[in-house]
């Protein structure tokens, strides 16, 4: 089991839910976080408005996976996500030491579903 955190620009939201659930990835945690990358600094346009500085927006992804479907989900991100500029983001995988499901108590791969 992994958890796969992906950190991306919040206009490939939409693109990027698409792509995971056309590799049958449906279950998903989506946050609006602020940070930066090497792109400190620089002016970006979101939602018609200038942001400057140190903060952008950015969306973050969180999806617990079974071994099976990592590599379907991360280039699933990478399709729905890449631009080729900076800034496109990052995709972090972990071990995913347990997962519970707490209604019925399963645990391990068949508590991710």
């Amino acid at each position: 089991m992994k958890l796969i955190i992906a950190i991306i620009q919040p206009d490939k939201l939409e693109e990027v839910k698409e792509e995971l659930y056309k590799v049958e990835v449906n279950l998903v945690t989506i946050s609006e976080v602020l940070g930066h990358g090497r792109q400190k600094g620089v002016t970006e346009l979101y939602r018609g408005a200038k942001e400057t500085g140190n903060l952008l927006r950015k969306i973050r992804f969180e999806i617990a996976v079974n071994d099976n479907f990592v590599e379907p989900t991360i280039k699933a991100i990478v399709k729905g996500a890449k631009t080729g500029e900076t800034g496109d983001g990052k995709i972090f995988v972990l071990d995913l030491a347990e997962c519970i499901r707490i209604r019925t108590e399963e645990r391990g791969s068949v508590a991710i579903g």
